[in-house]
């Protein structure tokens, strides 16, 4: 093992009474905006709906039962070249299960897969072959939820990818393995398809990071007949996350005081992206409960992580992306793209096909940013899918 990283530690969530306490009494005493003609969402998340949903967190969300949902599976803590890194391992019920590392994205957390874990390690009993079995590590990313404290600038998605490496091969002694993602965590699985290091044998991708691409320069002509409908989704999702990646990249910071302390802001701020990027017709809590919505924001408040987590975008983003060789495609290891209509980003299959080793490229038909809570079925299947050819 690389002399920077410890060996894992078994790890359960147990957050203090008094931090749960104190998260009451700052809902409780939230200072309400007024807010008129907003009836649509047109600017921003209504007050009406953001007081229904904090009047539930306060009397009916109940923490202890997600608390007690997430360690049903098994979680460690490791360092690895000084940085904290959280991860549940889930064991595949099958004859030679391959070891797959999923990333999640922001504002993800590591639960959003929760809905795959059992139906990717034990596929026997979900509608696969004991042959499709995975042996499952998901990571938090650095700075994120349990992965904390975090202390270390310049951790974008290339050094995460790095991080995971070593965290599969060194610190769990796999010889061979998957990855896969969505939102940050397809960036990280694609820097890692791009430097295709001994052992990754294929990177899934359900949002198409193809890294030096530029997606400003896609227009209507690119989009074969069968993919009617892409173009206009990208510049729909142009107008739903500008301000998003604008600020995160910009004065992380500066926010993080402001959503740091106001747990109902913080809901805000991740419920709208919930809403604007999910294939949810405008309707959030038709995809995502309030329970689902509410235990999202506590992890990220009940840890404080909001701050460390947004720091992934100037680590990554302030500067071009650079790449560590010149060979083509980009992405070098094979490569299955999951494309699903509401994506930030809709990419034409010829132009995958140009920027990875394409093996695989499935248009689906519903979901958005969020595909493994969104659609885990299909996730699921496609994941199979890809890799039976590569095991």
């Amino acid at each position: 093992m690389d002399r920077g990283s410890s060996e894992p530690t078994r790890f359960e969530v147990a957050i203090d009474e008094e931090a749960i306490a104190d998260l009451r009494s700052r809902l409780r005493s939230t200072r309400w905006s007024p807010d008129f003609g907003n009836e649509g969402w047109q600017f921003g998340v209504p007050t009406d709906y953001l007081r229904e949903l904090v009047t539930y967190w306060i009397d009916d969300f109940d923490w202890r039962s997600v608390e007690a949902e997430i360690n049903a599976y098994h979680h460690y803590r490791s360092v690895i070249e000084g940085v904290p890194i959280h991860f549940m391992r889930i064991p595949g019920q099958g004859p030679n299960p391959l070891p797959l590392v999923l990333t999640h994205g922001w504002p993800w957390t590591f639960w959003d897969y929760h809905k795959v874990l059992q139906p990717l390690t034990d596929p026997a009993r979900h509608g696969g072959r004991p042959e499709d079995a995975f042996e499952l590590i998901v990571p938090s990313l650095p700075g994120f939820v349990f992965s904390s404290p975090l202390s270390t600038t310049g951790v974008g998605f290339p050094r995460t990818a790095e991080l995971w490496h070593t965290l599969m091969t060194q610190v769990l002694g796999f010889d061979r393995y998957g990855a896969g993602g969505g939102d940050w965590g397809a960036f990280v699985t694609a820097q890692l398809a791009h430097v295709a290091p001994p052992g990754l044998v294929g990177a899934h991708l359900t949002f198409p990071a193809l890294l030096g691409f530029d997606s400003g320069a896609l227009t209507p002509d690119a989009y074969a007949p069968d993919e009617a409908g892409g173009y206009e989704q990208v510049l729909r999702a142009r107008g739903v996350s500008g301000s998003h990646m604008a600020v995160h990249i910009a004065d992380p910071q500066t926010l993080a005081h402001a959503l740091g302390d106001s747990p109902a802001g913080l809901a805000a701020w991740m419920i709208e992206r919930r809403r604007n990027w999910s294939d949810c017709n405008g309707d959030v809590e038709s995809v995502f409960s309030k329970r689902d919505l509410v235990t999202t924001v506590a992890l990220y408040w009940l840890t404080n992580t909001f701050s460390s987590s947004i720091r992934m975008y100037p680590s990554s983003f302030r500067a071009p992306w650079a790449p560590v060789h010149e060979r083509t495609p980009t992405l070098q290891a094979p490569t299955g793209i999951a494309q699903f209509p509401r994506e930030l980003l809709v990419v034409p299959r010829s132009v995958a096909g140009e920027h990875a080793n394409l093996h695989r490229h499935t248009p689906m038909p519903a979901g958005g940013h969020f595909a493994p809570f969104e659609q885990p079925d299909l996730v699921v299947d496609d994941i199979r899918a890809f890799f039976a050819a590569l095991r």
